[in-house]
């Protein structure tokens, strides 16, 4: 009466599998949510697209997840930011279609074994006349049109008091026209991931690459000089923390000796600023993350000029001021003949507070800190209730 699917990788994989997930959907009335590899899978703005699961999803999916008496994962490795560590739809039963077997039989679900597409099929023709509770399907379709709502609010951001943050930086670079079915967005690591998954609207299969199988610091520019040479038509939009650009940025000089341009659009918040927080959540005191909490010699904490860094490298390069800028710059940059480089300064603290839900992260038990005591009393605490519910 109350299934959910969770479109996972395997969708895009699969030849026909957006065209299937969408077709399956509307036959039968089930809600969709989707993780990061499956994202772009059905669009953005389809009726009963809930937004991305998990850690980091939307309140859309996680609400619904939590009362799904079905769950069918296509194609998901069903990993712990995907399913809350384990504790999302626990109260499912679960349905698992997979090419792997090993990733089927995940969460004790029934495992289905075969390619996405054509499992689809094959279960439609079986479900001939079934549909989801009306009453599901219609609270679907409100909560995702209240969640579209939402990051249409959020990415709308033109004049933020201090600095940017993610949130609407994503909205600046979606708002050029025909940006959200025409460009593919690379990421991999740090803040940006739980941001764009939560908020960056996906209309074409394929427009969303993010390696997130190991959160990849370095991936960005490297990922998308290959998505750009596969799809040389599109523009490719790498999106990047300053932490990250810094683990592996030299491929941007290969994008130009190629002649492949990318449009890097850099956020600076000076430092790890994922990390910060995480060590703060954690109970600890912020140390070595941030630039200016690093151990600094006699010259102070260190400046990055990035884009003198990029214009070194070949590249043509700016640092704007606020989101007006980026999106003057946004302008330039599609107009430019070889790769081009935006820097922006963002706020390290700010995230997208909605949706989310539990992801399990071990905190000391012995600590001299008075917040790392608290802090693992909170996670003690969840981990008892995880017992009983």
């Amino acid at each position: 009466r109350r299934p959910l699917i969770v479109a996972g990788g395997g969708v895009l994989y699969s030849a026909g599998g957006a065209a299937a997930l969408r077709a399956f959907a509307e036959r039968h009335g089930a809600p969709v949510a989707e993780t990061q590899a499956g994202k772009s899978a059905l669009s953005w703005d389809h009726p009963l697209q809930l937004g991305a699961i998990g850690v980091t999803g939307s309140p859309a999916a996680n609400r619904l997840a939590e009362r799904a008496d079905l769950v069918l994962a296509l194609g998901s490795r069903l990993q712990d930011f995907s399913t809350g560590s384990g504790q999302l739809f626990r109260q499912a039963r679960l349905l698992s279609v997979n090419v792997n077997a090993l990733d089927g039989i995940k969460a004790d679900a029934v495992a289905l074994s075969g390619d996405a597409a054509l499992c689809l099929d094959a279960l439609s023709a079986r479900l001939d006349g079934w549909s989801a509770d009306a009453g599901w399907s219609a609270e679907a379709r409100a909560l995702a049109d209240d969640w579209r709502a939402d990051t249409a609010r959020v990415t709308g951001q033109r004049q933020p008091h201090g600095l940017p943050y993610d949130g609407e930086v994503i909205g600046a670079v979606q708002r050029h026209p025909g940006s959200e079915r025409d460009d593919i967005v690379v990421c991999a690591a740090g803040t940006l991931p739980a941001e764009l998954h939560k908020l960056w609207r996906a209309a074409t299969p394929g427009g969303y690459h993010l390696e997130y199988g190991y959160s990849c610091m370095g991936y960005e520019i490297a990922g998308g000089l290959g998505v750009k040479m596969a799809r040389p038509e599109r523009e490719v939009i790498v999106m990047v923390g300053d932490g990250s650009y810094l683990m592996m940025n030299s491929e941007l000089a290969t994008s130009v000796m190629l002649d492949q341009k990318l449009i890097v659009v850099l956020l600076d918040n000076r430092g790890y600023g994922c990390i910060n927080r995480l060590q703060q959540a954690c109970g600890g005191a912020p140390f070595n993350n941030l630039l200016d909490d690093c151990r600094q010699g006699r010259h102070g904490a260190p400046r990055v000029d990035f884009a003198a860094h990029a214009r070194a490298l070949g590249a043509e390069a700016e640092h704007v001021a606020d989101i007006a800028g980026l999106e003057a710059a946004l302008v330039r940059a599609r107009a430019a003949e070889r790769s081009y480089l935006i820097v922006i300064d963002t706020d390290p603290a700010r995230t997208t507070e909605a949706g989310g839900c539990w992801w399990e992260v071990a905190v000391p038990e012995v600590s001299e800190r008075a917040e790392v005591r608290a802090a693992r009393q909170a996670y003690e605490d969840r981990l008892r209730r995880r017992q009983y519910e």
